[in-house]
């Protein structure tokens, strides 16, 4: 029986369906760290997370079980056990599994019993629930595996304290939002407390869609301490020493704890990272964007700047009549500012063309926001002509406040393959634009200092459609509308709740409505980086053809 182990944790960005490519990243960890006992990966990491009904696939089925055994047979070299997460099948049933690969076999392997089903999860939809998971004996110690959502219920470990687990491993693929790393830290207190013995969280980090994963994986001793935490955002293996008390009980010797990121870092280095899987997992060669002289697309420019480097971004201006000189030197300053080279394509000829296309038909009419959006879609194909001439994406740049009542066109502005601020408000994209001109992203690839025009972040925004337009000549200021979209999306409140916050009641009923309307649009629209508690794809799923209305006097 070990008096001592060297548990090493290994928090990879796997890519999901990569199976060949994800067994390699987890070797090369394994080639990395010999001296470990034992390497603990994340949950899926084999297959990647979240696989959704790519693990319906046979095929796909026979391939990871194929690999984790091909896996299992290297530990056979005397080398470092491994824990990973894999499905497996057993009597017929599909399970999202953690297995312990040692001694050339698979030695363990236990199932998960507690499937999330809200939010951007459906584990119920394509796994079995397994049975509470005994205790794995390694090298004589009790090793208490779980897997995610088992340490978010007290089940699972009382089940393991009631069989004498002495150290709870929790493999995990546990998304990024807000306030997701607080909760984890709570929930990891909640259940050492109640087995009374120290936990392992691992957890996986990248983009995956519109996911992204933090990492930030950590040990807590018995009395809810943190006593080790990797970094958020990188990846990184981290070595533990665990040693025997005098009471027999297991502890973890603690190391330096890095400095935990605040609220505009971890939303900025999460656009970053989300931006740079979704273009290099998918194999675009970089992307382009429509540059307006405004913050969302000169916001946008520059994460793809510190996503991908400067040479994979091709930016784009395409001014129309409308487009004041101020619009065209803002723009070129953050281009220069980013170290981009920045076309210009002027519009006036297709919008000549259009209206002349059109004239019988919108004979008898007035100008209105019809044309308005003819301008936003001739842009839409400029864009698409050169991604599809040149293979890059065509990066979108709508906030949520826009994204949220409707303000973004169709075929338009939404037109493209991703959003990096689709689930920040407008309030946030000047916060982050400020952040960014002071601060430099961990494993940022664009320009130190200050990297976004002033003028850009004072101006007040318009998406220069008609003379003298301002965003706030139809909806309120962005003070308001934010908070009372927050409280509609996020917390789900009642506008009667919104109003008692001092909303007048006709602008909060007003914007509930726009709310409701833009459904259409919002499924339509690309994916984008989740931020928040509920963002517009996986998390929020309201119909689009829907009656209600919430009413004030309620």
């Amino acid at each position: 029986m070990a008096s001592a182990l060297a548990i090493a944790i290994a928090t990879i960005n796997p890519v999901v369906g990569d199976i060949d490519g994800n067994a390699a990243r987890i070797l090369k960890v394994r080639e990395q760290t010999p001296d470990a006992d034992l390497i603990v990966y994340s949950e899926l990491v084999l297959v990647g997370y979240p696989p959704e009904d790519l693990v319906l696939k046979p095929s796909f089925q026979r391939d990871a079980m194929d690999k984790a055994v091909e896996l299992a047979k290297l530990t056979n070299d005397g080398g470092p056990a491994m824990l990973i997460g894999s499905l497996w099948i057993e009597g017929g049933k599909l399970y999202n599994s953690s297995l312990l690969l040692a001694n050339g076999t698979i030695a363990a392997i236990r199932h998960k019993r507690d499937l999330p089903n809200y939010g951007v999860f459906d584990e119920k939809r394509v796994f079995e629930s397994g049975p509470c998971p005994e205790p794995i004996d390694f090298k004589g110690v009790k090793l208490g595996v779980l897997t995610c959502e088992d340490l978010w219920w007290e089940t699972v470990t009382e089940y393991l304290k009631n069989r004498h687990a002495e150290i709870l491993i929790s493999l995990n693929g546990s998304p990024y939002d807000l306030p997701k790393s607080e909760d984890r830290y709570q929930n990891g207190r909640d259940r050492v407390a109640q087995a009374a013995i120290p936990l392992i969280y691992t957890n996986q980090v990248g983009g995956q869609d519109e996911l992204v994963f933090d990492g930030e994986a950590f040990v807590m001793d018995k009395d809810g301490n943190v006593i080790v935490r990797q970094p958020a955002f990188l990846e990184a293996t981290t070595m533990t020493t665990w040693e025997k008390a005098a009471d027999g009980s297991w502890y973890c010797v603690p190391q330096e704890i890095p400095p935990k990121n605040d609220r505009l870092t971890d939303i900025y280095q999460a656009m970053m990272i989300g931006t740079r899987d979704y273009v290099n997992k998918n194999r675009f060669p970089g992307v382009i964007i429509g540059m307006s002289g405004g913050i969302d697309s000169a916001l946008s420019a520059i994460i793809a700047v510190d996503a991908l480097g400067a040479d994979r971004v091709h930016l784009v201006m395409m001014p129309s009549k409308y487009t004041s000189e101020e619009s065209l030197i803002d723009a070129a300053d953050a281009a220069r500012m980013i170290g981009c080279k920045i076309d210009n394509i002027p519009i006036n000829d297709g919008v000549v063309a259009f209206e002349k296309m059109m004239a019988g038909s919108f004979a008898g009419t007035s100008s209105d926001l019809t044309e308005e959006n003819i301008q936003s879609r001739i842009r839409a194909v400029i864009l698409m002509g050169l991604s599809n001439k040149f293979g890059k994406m065509v990066l979108t740049t709508g906030n949520k406040s826009e994204m949220s009542v409707g303000y973004a066109t169709i075929y338009g502005d939404m037109c493209g393959g991703y959003n990096a601020l689709k689930d920040i408000y407008k309030l946030d994209v000047y916060k982050i634009s400020e952040w960014r001109n002071q601060n430099h992203p961990t494993g940022g690839l664009g320009p130190r200092g200050q990297i976004m025009p002033y003028n850009i972040i004072k101006k007040p925004p318009t998406a220069e459609l008609r003379p003298d337009q301002k965003d706030q000549d139809s909806l309120p200021p962005y003070e308001v509308l934010d908070d009372i979209l927050e409280c509609l999306i996020e917390r789900e409140m009642g506008t009667k709740e919104i109003i008692a916050r001092g909303h007048d009641a006709e602008t909060v009923a007003r914007i509930q409505n726009l709310l409701y309307t833009a459904e259409y649009k919002r499924r339509q629209a690309p994916p984008g980086v989740k931020i928040s508690e509920k963002n517009f794809g996986r998390d929020r799923r309201y119909p689009i053809t829907n009656g209600y209305r919430d009413k004030k006097d309620k």
